[in-house]
């Protein structure tokens, strides 16, 4: 399926599960999909992040190449829910390095947010996680935001993220250090 296909096919939303129903057509259709995710904030791009996820969830480490990219996208998007994909594929990985402390900054943002939607809050929680993890001195820190999140929300999905991570976190800074 070239491209134009691949965008037909996505303008019909009752096609979009034959795009992840056969793993060896997913694999091919993937970088596709990803082009299509990564090049604008219409509702065909938001439907290739939304199909990506999908397969990535049958094909878990198909995304990884691309994780650079949906990060260096992150302040561009106009969509909330191709943020929502974005958000929740690179949540899915770990961070990279060079791009921790952005995500650090942009996820807190989005925590913070009154008009962020609840599951972009609940993926900025995790990422601020996965960075805590290679920067364990923020544990601390992330904890305290956590709580204050958890005062103050009264969303389902946020209490419930922030329930989890907060009880990782207590566990996690009680633990003396591994020498």
């Amino acid at each position: 399926m070239e491209k134009q296909d691949l965008l037909d096919f996505l303008d019909h939303w009752e096609n979009m599960e034959l795009l992840f129903h056969d793993r060896e057509q997913a694999i091919i259709h993937f970088p596709v999909l990803m082009e299509i995710a990564l090049s604008g904030n219409g509702k065909l791009n938001w439907r290739a992040s939304w199909a990506a996820d999908k397969i990535n969830t049958l094909i878990p480490g198909i995304a990884a190449p691309w994780i650079d990219k949906l990060v260096d996208l992150l302040p561009s998007l106009c969509h909330p829910g191709k943020k929502r994909q974005f958000l929740k594929l690179i949540s899915l990985y770990p961070v990279p390095a060079d791009s921790a402390g952005f995500l650090f900054d942009f996820c807190l943002e989005r925590l913070a947010s009154p008009a962020e939607e609840i599951s972009i809050k609940a993926y900025s929680m995790q990422i601020l996680y996965n960075i805590s993890e290679m920067e364990p001195g923020l544990k601390p820190e992330l904890l305290q935001i956590l709580e204050e999140e958890n005062e103050h929300h009264t969303s389902a999905g946020v209490l419930s993220k922030a329930k989890t991570l907060m009880s990782r976190l207590r566990k996690e800074i009680k633990k003396p250090p591994i020498s």
